[in-house]
């Protein structure tokens, strides 16, 4: 477990969800990490509700919304990237080709944010911290602990986001599959992969878990699905994909963690 007072430029530092149940979302992740939920006002008729681990800020969820609805986009977790500059990332993210969603905005006093596509089809969103840092525990159990992107264009990624972020991205010699990894500042800070068929390009957020093979049992428990059992990642440790009772897709991931 590691503990953060502040995020370096290009570190993925904050996950939340959007979904169609908060109360029900929240039910399930409280029962699945044992998060403490922290109902917040987030404009008119509008709750952010801030999950906590030792009274530390871990990740958020949210109604999704009514417009993503409308046009079938399933509940999903969003992963965020610390930024010096929202509107600076934004500028760059578009000469590399890439659609903003939603241009810098911001969030009350806590920051300022924009939600971003890169030019393969992953969503992702830029965070420029002022009164919230993101996460302040992360790399352990219930915590943060992986972000994965599925792409279609493995080289095109490499290069949007090594040009956007100055991320420094290598090929996983010893996967059995074509993975590569990313590092920022010289820590680990992610991977990207090739999707599975039928799979589309997005960032897979990955929790920490004490025992994934027992915290997966939990999450059929609660209601989730297994959409790939648990399995081992070499000398690692092991990792499962679920989906959550309301549809968002999420990882577990045991082993070696990064202070």
């Amino acid at each position: 477990m590691g503990e953060r007072t502040q995020h370096k430029p290009g570190t993925f530092s904050w996950a939340d969800l959007t979904t169609t149940d908060p109360d029900a979302a929240k039910q399930f992740y409280g029962g699945l990490f044992g998060w403490e939920l922290e109902d917040m006002p987030a404009g008119p008729g509008m709750t952010y509700s801030m999950a906590k681990i030792d009274g530390k800020y871990v990740g958020a969820m949210s109604a999704q919304p009514q417009q993503q609805r409308d046009a079938g986009v399933p509940p999903a977790w969003n992963s965020y990237i610390t930024v010096d500059s929202a509107d600076a990332a934004v500028e760059k993210a578009q000469q590399l080709g890439a659609t903003a969603h939603a241009p810098a905005f911001d969030v009350m006093d806590v920051g300022r944010m924009a939600v971003l596509q890169d030019p393969q089809g992953a969503f992702f969103e830029v965070w420029e911290p002022k009164q919230h840092i993101g996460a302040q525990l992360v790399n352990g159990p219930g915590l943060l602990s992986w972000n994965e992107l599925a792409s279609p264009d493995i080289d095109g990624s490499i290069q949007f986001y090594s040009g956007l972020f100055g991320w420094k991205i290598e090929p996983f010699e010893d996967s059995p599959m074509k993975y590569f990894t990313i590092q920022n500042d010289g820590h680990g800070n992610g991977g990207m992969r090739e999707p599975q068929p039928g799979e589309p390009p997005y960032w897979l957020v990955y929790w920490g878990a004490d025992d994934v093979d027992a915290t997966a049992a939990k999450v059929n428990e609660l209601g989730g699905t297994t959409l790939a059992p648990p399995m081992p990642i070499g000398e690692f440790g092991k990792i499962a994909i679920m989906q959550d009772p309301q549809g968002a897709v999420f990882a577990l991931y045991g082993g070696q963690f990064e202070p």
